[in-house]
């Protein structure tokens, strides 16, 4: 059937990266008889690390190289398959190889893989498990399966996917660095045992993703009760300290808050990755259709009474965390306030004393004009009695003495009049 072309309005830049993201690491299509080898590396550097190590394990197989901004790539190297996964904080490294050991894990999947190859490998390993899928309904009790499969471990499992397989494991890590999974297949199609086989990884992956919150909740825990009880020694002072005082708790107060808001924000994003990590494992144990095997706890079970109360514990010290940063932010706005009404009273008895000050000045100031006004006139007065001893002749009746006595209200008022404008001039400007 062809379909008519239509005209379409130019793609979001983003429109194909965003719907093919729903379709990214997919999982494999599995068949019994089947060994599995699962690596989840931290810190093994930058994409194009990744790949550069993905590209040497393939070389010379006549296998394509992935795209360099690929974030999985999966390829048949004849009898061993691979499979490379990134994600935000770390990738993955599955190996398929059909068949299954004469004695269960003694030859894994990754033993097919290069040594030398494998000690390149950047990073640190958080989870590994071995895995082995096998056919049939026929399926030694809890005992005996404990011990071929699992050293004599106590373990857990489930039937899963309606009654389509089981699933068993210990969640323990064996001698070999590795853990171990066994799932049998009933009645799977490829697909499906696929999907139940990632989900069986990632419960173990997240989890252990998970769990890297709880050595940080441990640290924080005492860290936080001395800043609470520093805290509540803060909060007691200010209740009877004095103006004096403020300051010094002021500045005590601002030394815990920066101190607690540099555990707050080195500390919130592994808080808040485990609390996401802890819903995706609830979310893949919730999509086993998980159904119960006489004897044995389920992965629900299993994780509900050992992995919750880790992470139970690790919200407890997020929220720790989180109340005490606002508490200490309220205080220091509290005795902020306090020490500004403080400073605000300093402020106006400072300017009451200026004002003081100001008018005592202008009063010595009044004084001194008065002086300089008598003065003034003295040399004035001083000066017209030697320009009448120069100017009256000897033996006038108008003695010098008298013109200068005439001339002292004269220049009095003149001085007083000039002193007088110029005060006004200056008012007016």
């Amino acid at each position: 059937m062809t379909i008519a072309p239509v005209y379409l309005p130019p793609n979001h830049p983003q429109r194909r990266a965003l719907n093919d993201e729903v379709h990214a690491r997919p999982p494999d299509a599995l068949e019994a008889p089947l060994r599995i080898s699962y690596m989840v590396l931290m810190g093994s550097g930058s994409r194009a690390d990744d790949l550069a190590m993905v590209t040497r394990l393939i070389e010379g197989t006549g296998v394509a190289k992935p795209a360099a901004d690929a974030n999985h790539f999966s390829a048949n190297l004849g009898s061993l398959r691979i499979k490379w996964e990134r994600h935000t904080e770390f990738c993955r490294y599955t190996f398929y190889v059909q068949g299954v050991e004469k004695k269960p894990f003694s030859e894994p999947a990754i033993s097919l893989v290069p040594q030398d190859w494998l000690r390149g490998l950047k990073g640190q390993t958080i989870a590994a498990i071995h895995a082995n899928v096998v056919r049939g309904t026929k399926v030694p009790d809890p005992v005996k399966t404990s011990n071929i499969y699992f050293a004599g471990n106590p373990i857990i499992g489930s039937m899963i996917a309606g009654g389509t397989g089981r699933a068993y494991t210990d969640f323990r890590i064996h001698a070999d660095g590795f853990g171990r999974l066994l799932l049998c297949d009933h009645h799977m199609t490829p697909r499906q045992a696929g999907r139940l086989v990632q989900r069986l990884f990632e419960i173990d992956t997240y989890r252990m993703m998970a769990l890297l919150a709880l050595p940080v909740a441990r640290k924080l825990a005492p860290i936080l009760t001395q800043a609470e009880e520093e805290l509540s020694e803060i909060m007691s002072a200010m209740q009877e300290a004095d103006e004096a005082q403020e300051p010094a708790l002021l500045n005590r107060l601002t030394k815990l808050e920066a101190s607690v808001e540099r555990q707050y924000t080195d500390n919130h994003y592994r808080f808040s990755a485990a609390n996401a990590y802890y819903e995706l494992v609830q979310q893949r144990i919730e999509e086993l259709r998980e159904g119960r095997i006489e004897g044995l706890q389920t992965f629900r079970e299993f994780n509900d009474r050992r992995f919750s109360p880790a992470i139970a514990t690790c919200r407890a010290v997020s929220a720790r965390l989180s109340a005490l940063s606002e508490r200490i932010a309220h205080a220091t706005v509290h005795l902020s306030t306090r020490v500004s009404v403080t400073r605000e009273k300093q402020n106006q008895a400072i300017l009451k004393s200026m004002d003081n000050r100001a008018n005592l000045q202008l009063r010595l100031q009044q004084t001194v004009e008065g002086l300089s006004v008598a003065a003034i006139t003295y040399y004035i007065v001083g000066l017209v009695y030697y320009a009448a001893k120069a100017f009256v002749p000897k033996g006038s009746e108008i003695t010098p003495e008298f013109v200068a006595g005439c001339a002292i209200p004269v220049a009095l008022a003149a001085v007083a009049y000039g002193l007088y404008r110029f005060h006004k001039s200056l008012h007016h400007d």
